[in-house]
């Protein structure tokens, strides 16, 4: 039997020679956003935009809650440019890819890692170095869900984000 002695990233950091800082944002102010919206019937590629997050954010989780929207309905959800910058896609499913909206209703499903682009290796960056960025833009991005397979039923949908900054 092997015991081992594993460090987080901060600890590395922390205990290196020379001693490197450690990004002050992991032990940031923990804030919240929530968005609802209403979905309806039929629509292929829409897209229904819930809140912004700064591209500093280190995101800790996000949960969606919807009732079962019929026997059709998958989405993704990522990151979208905000209408003032252009609306233009970011990253279409950073977050979940083809989410099963249908099989049943989502009570306050993590969906935070759900695609595997925010990984869970990632968890310790803000959103513009998880985006693969150089430098921090600093700019809104927009959570946005889009429709990758219509919504047989009309339902609310409700994302809720817990993020550091």
């Amino acid at each position: 039997m092997v015991t081992e002695n594993v460090l987080s990233a901060s600890f590395t950091n922390r205990d290196a020679t020379p001693s490197v800082k450690t990004n002050s944002i992991l032990k940031g102010r923990c804030q919240s956003a929530v968005g609802i919206v209403s979905c309806g019937t039929g629509d292929l590629a829409s897209t229904y935009r819930f809140f912004s997050l700064p591209s500093n954010a280190l995101v800790k989780q996000l949960l969606i809650y919807s009732p079962d929207m019929g026997t059709t309905g998958l989405a993704d959800i990522g990151l979208y440019d905000t209408t003032a910058n252009g609306g233009l896609v970011v990253d279409a499913d950073f977050f979940a890819s083809a989410l099963d909206m249908k099989t049943a209703a989502l009570n306050g499903l993590d969906v935070t890692h759900e695609s595997g682009v925010f990984s869970i290796a990632n968890s310790e960056k803000p959103l513009w170095l998880a985006l693969g960025l150089s430098v921090d833009p600093c700019k809104e991005y927009d959570v946005v869900m889009t429709t990758t397979e219509a919504f047989q039923a009309a339902g609310v949908v409700k994302l809720a984000a817990e993020f550091m900054i």
